[in-house]
């Protein structure tokens, strides 16, 4: 069982999934390419790295969107996604 999922985004289809307290270990075995782990002040974060090469935090309540066309990591925080992504699935496409 995966734990990204399709979303749609202008202008493409992304996968992603939201870090949550529950999923973080599955999440992160999940990830390919260079990434890690760890805390910061006692919250588990994932740090990936980016296509422009730099390292993004996503921390728990995060969303980690990962493009298809070149199988890198970003980060976006939950208002966000929610306001500018919309569930393949509920979508019916």
């Amino acid at each position: 069982m995966t734990m990204f999922r399709e979303y749609d985004s202008m202008p493409k289809r992304v996968s992603a999934a939201r870090l949550t307290e529950e999923n973080k270990d599955m999440v992160f075995n999940e990830l390919t390419g260079q990434h890690a782990s760890g805390f910061e002040q006692g919250q588990p974060i994932i740090k990936v790295k980016t296509v422009h090469g730099e390292t993004a935090i996503i921390r728990i309540g995060d969303w980690i969107v990962r493009d298809r066309d070149i199988g890198t990591y970003y980060p976006v925080k939950d208002d966000v996604f929610v306001e500018n992504y919309s569930d393949a699935l509920i979508e019916g496409t």
